[in-house]
């Protein structure tokens, strides 16, 4: 089955126009664009020790997310804690027990992550 030319030749004047449109906006637009940033290691003696002082880089930023989520999780734990208080579920000392095993897991937490970003 042969397709009908006129619909061809439509489309053709139709996409070319708005894709070279497309085009010439990228263009512009990414002239605007910053320079790539050096990583935190330093920029490297070549391309491979470079790569590796950007993986260290997304490594450093994958630690914090963990980080991040143990905080996140504590403070959850010790809030659910605070709220079962009035209801009689749990005691002061429950929560402060819970306020104080959190704070020293995030310390180790830190700690571990760090020794570990280091060996890197």
């Amino acid at each position: 089955m042969r397709p009908n030319m006129k619909y061809i030749y439509t489309f053709i004047q139709k996409f070319i126009p708005a894709f070279l449109l497309s085009v010439s906006a990228f263009t512009v637009q990414a002239a605007g664009l910053p320079t790539l940033e050096d990583p935190s290691r330093g920029k490297g003696t070549g391309i491979k020790q470079t790569l590796q002082n950007y993986g260290f880089d997304m490594v450093m930023l994958v630690a914090l997310f963990v980080i991040s989520a143990m905080f996140i999780g504590v403070c959850y734990h010790a809030y659910i804690t605070f709220s079962e208080i009035h209801t009689g579920k749990k005691t002061w000392g429950q929560f402060g027990l819970t306020v104080a095993v959190g704070a020293m897991l995030l310390v180790i937490g830190i700690w571990l992550l760090t020794e570990a970003t280091g060996i890197l």
